[in-house]
Protein backbone atom coordinates (compact mmCIF):
# COMPACT_ATOMS: atom_id res chain seq x y z
CA UNK A 1 0.00 0.00 0.00
CA UNK A 2 1.41 3.61 -0.75
CA UNK A 3 -0.27 6.61 0.50
CA UNK A 4 -2.63 8.36 -2.32
CA UNK A 5 -3.55 12.12 -3.01
CA UNK A 6 -5.07 14.13 -5.91
CA UNK A 7 -1.60 13.84 -7.84
CA UNK A 8 -1.80 10.23 -7.62
CA UNK A 9 -5.03 9.21 -7.50
CA UNK A 10 -6.82 8.76 -11.61
CA UNK A 11 -8.22 12.21 -12.10
CA UNK A 12 -11.58 12.58 -14.22
CA UNK A 13 -13.44 15.82 -15.84
CA UNK A 14 -16.84 16.18 -15.21
CA UNK A 15 -19.93 18.85 -15.79
CA UNK A 16 -17.56 20.44 -18.18
CA UNK A 17 -15.41 22.56 -15.59
CA UNK A 18 -15.28 20.17 -12.12
CA UNK A 19 -12.42 17.87 -11.26
CA UNK A 20 -12.34 14.79 -9.44
CA UNK A 21 -9.84 12.18 -8.04
CA UNK A 22 -10.80 8.72 -7.37
CA UNK A 23 -8.89 8.38 -3.87
CA UNK A 24 -10.02 5.05 -3.55
CA UNK A 25 -12.42 3.07 -6.23
CA UNK A 26 -13.36 -0.86 -5.22
CA UNK A 27 -17.03 -2.38 -5.15
CA UNK A 28 -17.94 -1.81 -1.33
CA UNK A 29 -16.42 1.72 -1.12
CA UNK A 30 -15.66 4.42 -3.31
CA UNK A 31 -13.56 7.92 -2.24
CA UNK A 32 -13.87 10.60 -4.41
CA UNK A 33 -12.45 14.37 -3.64
CA UNK A 34 -14.02 17.13 -6.11
CA UNK A 35 -13.56 20.02 -7.19
CA UNK A 36 -16.15 22.43 -8.30
CA UNK A 37 -15.87 26.20 -9.69
CA UNK A 38 -17.98 28.86 -8.94
CA UNK A 39 -21.56 28.39 -10.25
CA UNK A 40 -21.24 24.71 -11.46
CA UNK A 41 -23.74 21.77 -10.28
CA UNK A 42 -24.60 18.48 -11.29
CA UNK A 43 -27.52 17.56 -12.37
CA UNK A 44 -29.95 16.02 -9.54
CA UNK A 45 -30.22 12.70 -9.09
CA UNK A 46 -30.52 9.65 -6.95
CA UNK A 47 -28.90 6.23 -6.08
CA UNK A 48 -30.86 3.25 -5.90
CA UNK A 49 -28.36 1.20 -3.69
CA UNK A 50 -25.40 3.71 -2.98
CA UNK A 51 -25.63 5.81 0.35
CA UNK A 52 -23.12 8.66 0.20
CA UNK A 53 -21.80 11.23 2.99
CA UNK A 54 -20.24 14.58 1.68
CA UNK A 55 -17.66 16.16 3.57
CA UNK A 56 -16.72 19.64 2.90
CA UNK A 57 -12.95 20.37 2.93
CA UNK A 58 -12.28 24.10 1.77
CA UNK A 59 -15.21 26.67 0.76
CA UNK A 60 -18.95 26.43 0.81
CA UNK A 61 -21.50 24.16 -1.05
CA UNK A 62 -25.49 23.94 -1.22
CA UNK A 63 -26.55 19.82 -0.76
CA UNK A 64 -30.02 20.08 -1.75
CA UNK A 65 -31.35 16.63 -0.42
CA UNK A 66 -35.08 16.03 -0.76
CA UNK A 67 -36.08 19.52 -0.90
CA UNK A 68 -34.24 20.76 1.88
CA UNK A 69 -31.50 22.94 1.32
CA UNK A 70 -27.98 22.87 3.20
CA UNK A 71 -25.39 25.07 3.25
CA UNK A 72 -22.14 22.89 3.76
CA UNK A 73 -18.83 24.86 4.74
CA UNK A 74 -15.74 23.57 4.93
CA UNK A 75 -15.88 20.78 8.09
CA UNK A 76 -19.28 19.83 7.50
CA UNK A 77 -20.69 17.24 6.18
CA UNK A 78 -24.09 15.53 5.15
CA UNK A 79 -25.34 11.76 4.82
CA UNK A 80 -27.57 11.01 1.56
CA UNK A 81 -29.02 7.54 1.95
CA UNK A 82 -29.78 5.31 -0.86
CA UNK A 83 -33.08 6.54 -3.10
CA UNK A 84 -32.74 10.03 -1.97
CA UNK A 85 -33.05 12.72 -4.60
CA UNK A 86 -30.14 15.21 -4.24
CA UNK A 87 -27.63 18.16 -5.39
CA UNK A 88 -24.40 19.37 -5.19
CA UNK A 89 -23.88 22.90 -6.60
CA UNK A 90 -21.54 25.73 -6.33
CA UNK A 91 -23.43 28.99 -5.14
CA UNK A 92 -20.44 30.88 -3.85
CA UNK A 93 -17.99 32.70 -5.78
CA UNK A 94 -14.80 30.52 -4.79
CA UNK A 95 -14.11 27.35 -5.85
CA UNK A 96 -14.74 24.15 -3.47
CA UNK A 97 -13.36 21.19 -2.47
CA UNK A 98 -15.35 18.27 -1.03
CA UNK A 99 -14.86 14.55 -0.76
CA UNK A 100 -17.95 12.08 -1.51
CA UNK A 101 -17.67 8.83 -0.14
CA UNK A 102 -20.19 6.41 -1.32
CA UNK A 103 -20.77 2.83 -0.06
CA UNK A 104 -20.85 0.60 -2.36
CA UNK A 105 -19.71 2.73 -4.92
CA UNK A 106 -21.86 4.78 -7.21
CA UNK A 107 -20.77 3.83 -10.44
CA UNK A 108 -23.64 2.50 -12.66
CA UNK A 109 -26.45 3.56 -9.71
CA UNK A 110 -27.51 6.71 -10.77
CA UNK A 111 -31.12 7.94 -12.51
CA UNK A 112 -32.16 11.13 -12.83
CA UNK A 113 -34.38 12.82 -10.10
CA UNK A 114 -36.29 16.23 -9.49
CA UNK A 115 -35.85 18.63 -6.29
CA UNK A 116 -38.71 20.77 -5.34
CA UNK A 117 -36.10 23.77 -3.98
CA UNK A 118 -34.09 24.17 -6.76
CA UNK A 119 -32.78 27.39 -7.13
Amino acid sequence: MTPVSTASARHYLWGGSCDGWHLLDVPDLSVIEERMPPGAAEAPHRHLRSRQFFRVLEGEAVLELEGATHVLRAGDGLHVPPGAAHQMRNASLADVRFLVVSSPHSHGDREPATLENLQ
